[in-house]
């Protein structure tokens, strides 16, 4: 049991120093047979991994869902994820990877898992602006040489899970409190997933907040350096221009955690509130951004949870 919490804490404190590890797996060859892929998800959303157990396949279900397995008790669903990324599994569906994403639960069917590695954010880069996918959020360079070309996957299980099941999300402002913030400023956002922003722009529209939008740590942190250079040559407070930062934790490059830990360290940041919105879940994650100074922490994606977190924090 020590040698199990020992390996829990330093799995917490690689957060510390923008580091992380990731479990990597295979899903099979390219449909012409050929390839066998390295696909990678965060092993702080990994609940566990089981020997495929029996699945129970419910009437009307369509791929990529499997059917339901009963793991302790719970009903969980499988997902095909060989299926939704286009792979084809040669010796079959063996391993499933249980999930927590966003206050959910979901089993996950994969070929095989290869091994958990050790990585700095600054190592992985968005795959946006290259060739990976409508499921790639972002791409793992595996090794410390720049020049290796071991690389693997990051999957966007938020996108897969909206696209697999979708749940209907309310972004209405009827029984919401309203949220002014000084005239002149905005809300700072950064979040990696595509649907992630999406539901967060969704959102601070329906609340009537003007927010600026950026796809990683690193490109939010570059756009408050940039504000704060501007407001310090015209000698107004930082605040007057930004009013909060709202930021995801796994995201590319820099992550949310030293994201926060940066602002938090700056004399001329520090005053700007920070909230967490993250589907990794656990007392664990919260405690730790907690420490690291963040004005509040809610998950994804419930609109009354992220008013409730603006408010306050901005109240502070």
């Amino acid at each position: 049991m020590d040698a199990f919490q020992k390996e829990i804490d330093e799995r917490t404190n690689l957060t510390s120093s923008n580091k992380f590890e990731l479990l990597l797996f295979r899903l099979g060859t390219d449909p012409y047979g050929v390839r066998s892929e390295l696909f990678g998800i965060n092993v702080f959303k990994i609940r566990e991994i089981v020997p495929m157990p029996e699945i129970t396949k419910a009437a009307g279900t369509r791929s990529p869902l499997l059917g339901m397995v009963n793991i302790r008790g719970q009903i969980i669903s499988v997902i095909d994820l060989p299926a939704v990324v286009g792979c084809v599994p040669k010796s079959g569906l063996n391993i499933l990877l249980v999930t927590e994403y966003a206050r959910s639960t979901q089993a996950f069917a994969v070929e095989s898992v290869d091994e958990i590695v050790r990585l700095e954010w600054s190592q992985v880069l968005s795959a946006e602006s290259k060739a990976g996918g409508n499921f790639v959020t972002s791409i793992a360079r595996l090794d410390d040489d720049i020049s290796s070309g071991r690389l693997a996957q990051v999957l966007d299980v938020e996108q897969i899970l909206h696209e697999i099941m979708p749940t209907e999300r309310d972004m209405e402002m009827a029984g919401l409190e309203h949220i002014k913030l000084k005239p002149g400023s905005v809300i700072l956002a950064a979040d990696d997933s595509k649907v992630a922003r999406s539901l967060v722009e969704s959102g601070l529209k329906a609340l009537g907040l003007p927010f600026v939008m950026c796809k990683t740590g690193k490109e939010a942190w570059e756009k408050l350096q940039e504000i704060y250079k501007e407001t310090k040559s015209q000698g107004v407070p930082i605040t007057d221009r930004v009013a909060m930062v709202l930021t995801d934790l796994e995201m590319p490059e820099m992550d949310g955690f030293t994201l926060t830990r940066n602002i938090k360290r700056d004399d001329g940041l520090k005053a700007i509130p920070v909230v967490i919105h993250s589907s990794l879940s656990g007392s664990a994650n919260e405690d730790h951004v907690k420490n690291i100074g963040a004005d509040g922490y809610v998950a994804k994606f419930v609109i009354e949870d992220l008013t409730a977190a603006l408010i306050k924090a901005l109240a502070k």
